[in-house]
């Protein structure tokens, strides 16, 4: 098969496309022809080396994939051949990941594709999605008509959050830093889009919610969070989600949390059991087919265009190129 694959870490140079074994799927396995994949900033950590995890080379990154059911492993029992399934979590945990042809995936990582979402939706809302969704309800606890904040909600996670938090009857209130983007927000459904430059942002975020005492979930999607700033503006019992800033060393005005009783949770999508994301799966699967929910994708490239896709990605991840609204996604 054609994939995408380093053998050894470092900048997105360090790629190479060419042929590498087609996996046979084991015990509990089915082969995945994969259509579409998506490009997250984790990928990018795994193939720099940022991250210390344990790879074995030649490795394929690449977490995200959707695509059809070639073959089936023994034991294999919830998908058939040809069925079309979507999933993530690969590259992970000695698993080779998705920027290739074909994927051998545990049965237990896969979800049945809506028949009205394509490949490439299915590929933009995995990683994402399943992040939104595990912080807002699993985490966040999230209950209908409390009011959520999200920095960022034209983000690849951040535009999930803002849409399932108004699928299940919360109001949103987000930030964006151009016209288009905020016209962008209020289009998924927020109800007060900002723009995060403003400096009036903070006055106008507490008017909003003077009548509910404050925010009840915060989730901070910057990579240096300001938690005074924040703490000082939730609502007795909230809750704050960070899943960012893996180097930051906040300020934390201990007193003004507890004595409001508030939450900190902070929470990475990979340590959800299959169990938990396939709950999340279910229910993205169900609004997307309510029409409650669209992926953002910001740019398609081809297999052989990897080496640029991750360019794009740690430009805008690190670089703060602002330059992506939406995923990237890889076609084979």
């Amino acid at each position: 098969m054609l994939a995408a694959f380093i053998e050894k870490q470092g900048d997105p140079q360090v790629f190479q496309i060419g042929e590498q074994p087609t996996p046979v799927p084991a015990d509990g396995e089915v082969l995945v022809r994969i259509a579409a994949s998506a490009v997250n900033p984790i990928d990018t950590y795994i193939r720099s080396g940022a991250i210390p995890l344990p790879i074995e080379f030649p490795y394929i990154p690449g977490c995200d994939l959707a695509g059809t059911v070639e073959a089936v492993g023994p034991g294999t029992t919830r998908f058939q051949v040809g069925d079309r399934v979507w999933g993530s979590n690969q590259s992970l945990f000695g698993r080779q990941g998705t920027l290739a042809e074909y994927a051998a995936v545990h049965e237990d990582w896969l979800y049945a594709t809506p028949a009205k979402m394509t490949d490439e939706q299915a590929a933009a809302g995995a990683l994402t999605g399943i992040t939104a969704h595990l912080g807002l309800f699993l985490h966040g606890q999230l209950q209908q008509d409390e009011i959520v904040f999200i920095n960022g909600g034209t983000g690849g996670v951040g535009s999930m959050v803002v849409q399932f938090a108004k699928a299940y009857g919360a109001r949103v209130i987000t930030t964006a830093g151009s016209p288009e983007k905020r016209e962008l927000a209020k289009s998924l459904g927020a109800d007060l889009v900002l723009d995060y430059r403003s400096d009036s942002l903070d006055e106008e975020i507490q008017a909003y919610c003077e009548s509910n005492g404050g925010i009840d979930l915060w989730w901070e999607t910057q990579r240096q969070p300001t938690l005074p700033r924040t703490i000082g503006m939730m609502k007795k019992r909230g809750r704050i989600i960070l899943m960012a800033g893996r180097d930051a060393e906040p300020q934390f005005p201990l007193g003004q949390f507890y004595v409001n009783d508030l939450r900190l949770l902070g929470f990475a999508m990979f340590n959800a059991t299959p169990e938990e994301q396939l709950a999340c799966a279910i229910d993205m699967n169900q609004w997307f087919e309510n029409g409650q929910w669209k992926p953002l994708i910001g740019q398609t490239l081809t297999l052989q265009e990897a080496q640029k896709a991750h360019e794009i990605q740690e430009a805008n991840t690190l670089g703060g190129a602002s330059s992506l609204v939406g995923k990237i996604i890889v076609t084979t």
